[in-house]
């Protein structure tokens, strides 16, 4: 009887643990990590990665629900649990057909970049159209909690905080410095200033790493050249450490939230490919970092107080020469080869004209005002642009926007992925998919498809009310938003499409 006693007694307490909402919740985002990163590399893994493995709740079949898959939009999807259809953010940038010009995720031409220096534009969340957790965090709390976003990417920093953070630090390249913008406060906060002082970025001059040197001068050259190197993911993990002890997460009797995004992982595979040695020496450094920075939110915060989810924004495809080497398909799309094509059946057609108004080879804009003027049809236009599209080699498919009004696409997960994509009042007129493992890039590799290599990566939850162990169900990162929003006992997001992951949960939310 006293063994059962004392059984039921640590079951209570398991439980109550599990139903206290969390001092701090961390939201962690590796910027091109494929889910098989991993498995690959499993037993290089000792510290942070293996730590999430063992602990946590892994979804081993988690993927985007949208096209195209780029880092702004798995950004923004993370914790808004929304599509592009939704959400609005419906790339890394768009052709915005008011201005008749490119803009960014993030662009605003309202606010002044703060740390830069001079007196260059800023950047905000206004063209994200939707709530994030943070928000509804701050609302249902009365701004009681703190968010806070950090990355070395602007979009990466700001698109999961949302509108109501407390702030967004990115780093600018030209300083050296980590910035932020006059949406969030007139100057930066002191912390961030006595980080920048202190001239962080300046002891990596002259290091080494994967074969690279980096720059003996301190200055532009340096600064920018840190992206490329795992460096830039250790000025991160700093930056995350000191806007803890600063802002004092975790220790305010609220919850708080900090996302934080490591952004080297992705410029080192944009240049080299998912199967290069760089790639796997990335992730083990990588895992040493997350490591580090568990442990210091375990002396800090209490790893028992803190509510972690990790995900990444997107995978990669290889590189098509290496999947040729090994007789895979792939390969290389000629540049210019749509946007030529389609202006020049255009042409043809309906005479001479630019008809082409915006710069990307995947999604055309084409010329309203130019149509209108030869009283043509804008459907019709656009179906002529998408005939002549189909006819290049490798491309595998092409959606009007006139088919993406009225659902006219195959209900597979490949049109289910164009049509979370669209948002008509940032659409282009024609979406352009290619083959599976070809891409418009000339160099190196990239992402943006609907296939398992852009589209599959990790999620994992880790903390009190998390029950341990690997889940196979399908899920998408949409699920991540309305999760932690019923573990928080807060309103879902506003644009979440996603569900709550409720077979991880050891206790219900109160």
């Amino acid at each position: 009887m006293k063994k059962l006693a004392l059984l039921f007694l640590a079951a209570v307490a398991l439980a109550a643990a599990a139903s206290r909402p969390p001092k701090l919740v961390v939201a962690l985002a590796v910027d091109q990590f494929r889910y098989d990163y991993l498995t690959r590399f499993r037993a290089d893994y000792h510290a942070g990665f293996s730590r999430l493995l063992t602990h946590g709740a892994v979804f081993t079949n988690a993927y985007y629900e949208h096209f195209p898959t780029v880092t702004a939009i798995g950004h923004s999807t993370f914790l808004t649990g929304a599509t592009p259809a939704m959400s609005g953010i419906v790339g890394n940038d768009w052709f915005d057909r008011e201005s008749g010009k490119n803009v960014t995720s993030v662009s605003d031409d309202s606010v002044k970049l703060l740390g830069g220096g001079g007196n260059a534009t800023g950047s905000s969340p206004r063209r994200l159209l939707v709530s994030t957790v943070g928000d509804e965090l701050k609302m249902a709390g009365g701004s009681k909690s703190k968010v806070i976003g950090i990355s070395l990417k602007d979009r990466s920093a700001i698109l999961p905080a949302g509108h109501m953070a407390n702030g967004a630090y990115w780093f600018d390249a030209k300083s050296g410095n980590f910035v932020s913008s006059t949406f969030y406060f007139d100057k930066l906060p002191d912390w961030v200033r006595d980080f920048n002082a202190a001239r962080p970025a300046d002891r990596f001059k002259g290091a080494t790493w994967g074969g690279h040197k980096y720059p003996d001068e301190i200055g532009e050259k340096l600064y920018e050249s840190l992206p490329e190197s795992p460096f830039s993911n250790e000025l991160i993990e700093a930056l995350a450490e000191r806007a803890v002890k600063a802002e004092q997460l975790g220790a305010r009797g609220v919850t708080d939230l900090l996302a934080v995004s490591f952004s080297a992982n992705d410029y080192i595979g944009h240049d080299v490919g998912p199967d290069a040695p760089a790639v796997r020496e990335i992730s083990i450094e990588t895992d040493k970092l997350l490591g580090k920075f568990f442990q210091f939110l375990d002396a800090q915060v209490g790893m028992d107080n803190v509510l972690l989810v990790f995900t990444a924004d997107h995978g990669v495809a290889p590189l098509p020469e290496t999947n040729q080497a090994r007789k895979m398909p792939g390969g290389r799309m000629q540049p210019g080869i749509i946007r030529d094509t389609v202006q020049a059946a255009l042409a043809q057609k309906y005479g001479a004209g630019n008809w082409i108004q915006s710069p990307a080879e995947h999604s055309l804009y084409l010329n309203w005002a130019l149509i209108r003027e030869k009283n043509l049809d804008d459907a019709e236009v656009a179906r002529a642009a998408a005939r002549a599209a189909l006819g290049v080699p490798h491309v595998f498919r092409v959606y009007t926007r006139e088919q993406l009004m009225n659902g006219a696409i195959a209900q597979d997960s490949v049109g289910r992925r164009v049509m979370n994509g669209f948002f008509v009042k940032r659409a282009a007129d024609v979406y352009i998919l290619v083959d599976p493992y070809w891409m418009f890039s000339q160099h190196g590799t990239t992402h943006g498809t609907t296939f398992s290599y852009d589209a599959h990566v990790p999620v994992i939850f880790m903390g009190p009310g998390i029950k341990a162990g690997f889940y196979h169900e399908a899920v998408a990162v949409n699920d991540v938003a309305p999760t932690l929003a019923a573990m928080l006992g807060i309103e879902t997001p506003s644009g979440s499409v996603g569900r709550v992951l409720s077979e991880i949960l050891a206790a219900d939310p109160k």
